[in-house]
């Protein structure tokens, strides 16, 4: 072989992956690579990814490896769907309330919280909501109130470790409405207050268009189509819309992008 330093550098790598720490794996791997030729590289490179795998490291470090890391350690998937009717009615509510913990560091979902809660101003949907939602009544009825549910949002982050102070998350959003208009202006309504880990977000049509030069007028489904992915499931259902944003999110990170937050300061 003709490059005999970088070769011992790679069998270093093979006989230390058991002991050298995990953290500082793909570090160590890009030193490494940046090192070696492209022939070197592309006789070892396979070779040195089944070494590391053979240490529980292999799907680590096609995760890590494989896209810049982002800002933050999980993005946290929002979708409401709220009470809705032409001409609109007025207050909207919340219906469904659906979140996606998404891990920074490979954009895979690691844990979900998924809720549809109970209208109490107009307790009755619409034909037009059912239609555009998928929401029947009787999906609903019997619910808890929005208060309760925004309870067990508080609960299921403090369980998930996304109240550590050291811990860095942020959520995300297909425009600005759900953060800015729908939830802040229903707890306004209902006299309850808005926790301050809903008063920062990205908004992902602003992301994309960073990312990709164009503005999606038609949301998820512009985003899918600029990016040449399927759909998942159907529009407007809440819990369906976040897997697209998950998706979306996971395409752009692999592509180099890097999610910050687009929304100012309360």
């Amino acid at each position: 072989v003709s490059d005999a330093p970088g070769c011992s550098m790679i069998a270093l790598l093979h006989t230390g992956a058991a002991k050298f720490p995990q953290n500082l794996l793909p570090r160590a791997r890009q030193a490494v690579c940046s090192l070696l030729p492209a022939g070197v590289l592309k006789g070892y490179g396979s070779i040195v990814s089944r070494k590391l795998a053979s240490h529980g490291f292999g799907a680590s470090m096609a995760a890590m490896s494989s896209f810049p890391p982002q800002r933050y350690h999980y993005f946290l998937v929002l979708d409401f769907e709220a009470t809705c009717d032409k001409p609109q009615i007025h207050p909207q509510e919340i219906i469904e309330f659906p979140i996606l913990k998404l891990n920074g560091r490979t954009m895979e979902i690691e844990s979900t919280f998924h809720m549809y809660v109970q209208p109490v101003v107009h307790p009755q949907l619409t034909p037009f909501c059912t239609e555009l939602t998928g929401i029947i009544q009787g999906m609903v009825d019997g619910q808890p109130s929005l208060q309760q549910v925004l309870e067990r949002v508080d609960e299921w982050m403090a369980k998930e470790g996304l109240l550590d102070p050291s811990v860095k998350s942020i959520f995300v959003t297909c425009g600005d409405w759900d953060l800015k208009v729908m939830l802040p202006g229903q707890c306004q309504y209902l006299g309850l207050p808005v926790a301050d880990y809903f008063k920062q977000w990205i908004n992902l049509k602003k992301a994309y268009s960073f990312a990709m030069g164009s503005w999606p007028k038609n949301g998820l489904l512009d985003m899918n189509k600029g990016l040449n992915l399927q759909h998942i499931g159907r529009p407007h259902s809440g819990i369906d819309d976040c897997k697209n944003i998950a998706n979306i999110m996971k395409t752009l990170a692999h592509r180099g992008f890097i999610f910050k937050q687009t929304s100012k300061p309360f």
